[in-house]
């Protein structure tokens, strides 16, 4: 459902270069869309919760990434729907709410937990035996609602907000997106809504921040 990606697991944070790399399309990034790049130089990651890989960006990687990213760059993430399920959903619209509440990356986090367990930051499989460490299990809202109430969230607000037409709209959204800029594996790097980072091809934590400084601000 989710492939992998090598660089999850390999990036080590390299200096900066400040553009000095030849970074060449179809190569190190592909254009996607065949549409004006947005106005404004913007980062946005596609990922999902069930995505070891994605675990693994969010908790050694992203960090990095985000303050290092030129000033004039603005950065957002958006739940692929690769499960197309009712559950699928649910977990995409848990998202939606972390960022219409402004519940910031510490309710992120407990949502990979909840779904992964800790071992999932470190892009290991849960697909074992769990019998010697239990962990949430998320099989319908209500299993998300304890995990927000466990961080400390009011969860008698948590309907309102989840089945919001801002949320809804937002969750229409990341699906047009995902076809639109072809996600087909996470996390997955789109910036100014038309240039896709081809992960694959990355060694380094430093080159990537130079590829995608470089896509949103300097290459036309």
């Amino acid at each position: 459902m989710i492939k992998y990606i090598a660089l999850a697991l390999t990036l080590a944070v390299a200096p900066l270069s400040g553009f000095a790399a030849q970074f060449v399309e179809g190569k190190h990034f592909t254009t996607v869309t065949n549409k004006a790049p947005s106005a404004e130089p913007k980062l946005t990651e596609f990922f999902s919760f069930y995505c070891h890989n994605c675990f693994n960006m969010e908790t050694q990687f992203l960090g990095d990434i985000k303050a290092n990213l030129n000033k004039s760059v603005t950065f957002d993430s958006k739940h692929v729907d690769f499960m197309n399920s009712d559950i699928g959903t649910e977990v995409m619209r848990s998202l939606a709410v972390i960022q219409e509440a402004d519940l910031g990356d510490k309710m992120t986090h407990a949502m990979f937990v909840a779904i992964q367990g800790e071992e999932g930051a470190h892009g290991h499989s849960h697909d074992h035996d769990h019998s010697a460490h239990e962990k949430p299990e998320i099989n319908n809202r209500d299993d998300i609602k304890k995990v927000f109430a466990e961080h400390g969230f009011d969860v008698s607000k948590y309907d309102a907000i989840a089945d919001s037409k801002a949320v809804n709209d937002k969750i229409d959204l990341w699906r047009v997106q995902q076809r639109e800029f072809r996600v087909q594996s996470v996390p997955a790097f789109i910036v100014n809504d038309k240039y896709a980072v081809n992960m694959g091809q990355i060694r380094t934590l430093g080159e990537l921040i130079d590829l995608i400084n470089y896509l949103a601000v300097e290459h036309k």
